[in-house]
């Protein structure tokens, strides 16, 4: 058997959701077959497989999340005997083969010992001291039980069990260092390999002994009528697992006799009350509502969603832009009516090319334009603040508002395309957008950015720049109101409101502006493009 090692797939990038398995334990597999999708916080990426073969265990549930270089699903190579282990994954997976191995472990024949890898347990921790363990060697494990505290740089967090089950290696003392997605230590499942248990019990009868009352968790669950009591920080020990188990049954923890060390609540204790929850509900007085829970209108429960992905990553990103760059606001309106014009008499000429032509092109090749008279508009700041990097091209952005969440994929050298192949570029670009598969390469370098949401019907936003860029524009619907011409002729005329974000740092008042009217100019006359067109 071969475990598949999910691969780098975006800078940066340590995480990803499951968005959607394409194949099942026991199917059949080609050799570059689509196996899985997964979303970045930046785009959906589809994994193929390897090589032929069959796939034998999916490691990570749709919706979950998938570590890079964790193990994503398990298959036997095309020609590979049932249930063995090739040459190639047990060199190339470490943490694989310390788990399947025999010899690595005490349980016995049969390779029943799992390795629990160290998950992440802070933004940005690589390592953890391990202070204190809460179990050795050949004791057995109940679900969520405590099984060792480990310091980070942060913060002590305690490590649980995730199954039922008994200890068979700690594979990193007291003291010593910890590595995040490593083996932290090995142990056989409950319901895994029963024989090897027994033989390995009758071998070391003097630890059994002292594993009896352990290995029996209906006796310790006569906890006093008063439910579970608190731990020595005045909190009842209880893991996020249990906890969120708790709020989806409505109950208070404080109500569950806990069966664990410490008084701990375990996964058992939860089920076995809720399993006697009609007999206590009777004899139960009724206790005021917890002041804890979110408040709610109208019946129903609070729907609890995670924030992953592509959200995730903007919201993060937006959070940074709005409390690191000072944003400078300015206003303008933009009088679009001979623009509409020539877009209706270049139209047809698009479409014979199989192209749309939407306002966004001639809003990019103006604004490449101006850029050329105001290149610090196409320019960033070093993250020490004190150098300005001028960008060779102009990278245009355009937030696109996908089913992922908001992407901003950029056009790239606006400035030496042609105003159809701009068109043709944001055609491609947008459906890939929506449906959450823009590639890496679309989504980088992007130097200035658009937000047309008057694309949705408004006519005016306050947008938030795209860093590390410094600016951007939110573009309002067009609308046919009432101007005054030159010479003073009441008209209708298409106007179209326009709001920039400056980087304040870098671009005052009075540089916007000039850049504005120069991009304005050009739209508002699109024939004095052509005198620019190289």
């Amino acid at each position: 058997m071969t475990e598949f090692k999910l691969p780098d797939i975006g800078e940066g990038i340590v995480e990803c959701e499951v968005v959607e398995w394409r194949v099942a334990e026991g199917d059949a597999i080609e050799e570059d077959q689509p196996v899985v999708e997964v979303m970045t916080d930046k785009a959906l990426v589809e994994i193929t497989a390897p090589e032929a073969g069959r796939v034998t265990r999916l490691h990570v549930a749709k919706g979950e999340i998938a570590k890079v270089h964790a193990p994503l699903f398990a298959y036997e190579a095309e020609g590979q005997a049932a249930g063995g282990i090739d040459e190639a994954s047990s060199s190339a997976t470490p943490a694989a083969k310390a788990g399947s191995e025999p010899e690595t472990s005490p349980a016995g024949a049969g390779g029943a010992a799992k390795d629990f890898i160290l998950p992440d347990i802070g933004e940005g921790i690589v390592e953890c001291e391990v202070v204190e363990w809460r179990v050795a060697e050949g004791e057995t494990l109940a679900e969520d039980q405590p099984v060792v505290d480990v310091m980070t740089d942060k913060a002590m967090v305690e490590i649980t069990a995730p199954e039922a089950g008994r200890v068979t290696r700690l594979h990193v003392a007291k003291g010593e260092t910890a590595k995040v997605h490593a083996p932290l230590f090995a142990y056989v499942p409950e319901d895994a390999a029963p024989e090897a248990e027994a033989s390995d019990q009758t071998a070391a009868s003097g630890a059994s002994t002292a594993e009896a009352p352990r290995a029996q968790p209906a006796a310790p669950r006569q906890a006093p009528s008063g439910g579970a009591g608190k731990g020595p920080h005045g909190r009842i020990p209880a893991s996020p697992a249990v906890r969120r188990l708790v709020r989806e049954h409505e109950l208070r923890l404080e109500d569950i006799p806990g069966s664990g060390k410490d008084g701990r609540v375990l996964k058992a204790d939860v089920m076995a009350f809720v399993e006697g929850g009609a007999a206590r509900s009777a004899a139960a007085p009724a206790r005021p509502a917890p002041e804890a829970m979110p408040a709610a209108t109208g019946p129903g429960e609070v729907r609890v969603e995670p924030l992953r992905g592509v959200r995730a990553a903007m919201a993060r990103q937006m959070v940074a832009s709005a409390s690191t760059i000072p944003h400078f606001q300015y206003g303008e309106e933009i009088d679009v009516t001979e623009l509409l014009a020539l877009r209706e008499r270049l139209k047809p000429r698009a479409e014979a090319r199989d192209t749309r032509l939407t306002l966004m092109p001639f809003f990019m090749k103006a604004m490449a334009l101006a850029i050329q008279e105001f290149p610090l508009l196409n320019s960033r700041l070093n993250e020490a603040a004190d150098e300005i990097h001028y960008l060779p091209s102009c990278n245009i952005g355009m937030a696109v508002d996908g089913k992922a969440g908001l992407m901003v994929p950029n056009v790239k050298g606006v400035e030496r395309r042609s105003l159809l192949d701009v068109a043709r570029e944001i055609q491609r670009l947008t459906g890939e957008a929506r449906e959450g598969r823009v590639a890496q390469a679309d989504l980088r370098d992007g130097t200035i950015s658009i937000s047309n949401i008057g694309a949705l019907g408004g006519t005016y936003a306050a947008p938030i720049i795209n860093a590390p860029e410094v600016a951007i524009v939110a573009i309002g619907k067009s609308q046919w109101l009432p101007r005054f011409d030159a010479a003073g002729e009441l008209t209708r005329r298409a106007i179209m409101t326009v709001t920039w974000a400056g980087d304040h740092r870098l671009l005052d008042g009075g540089t916007i502006a000039r850049f504005c009217n120069a991009w304005k100019g050009y739209l508002e006359a699109p024939e004095t493009m052509l005198l620019e067109l190289s």
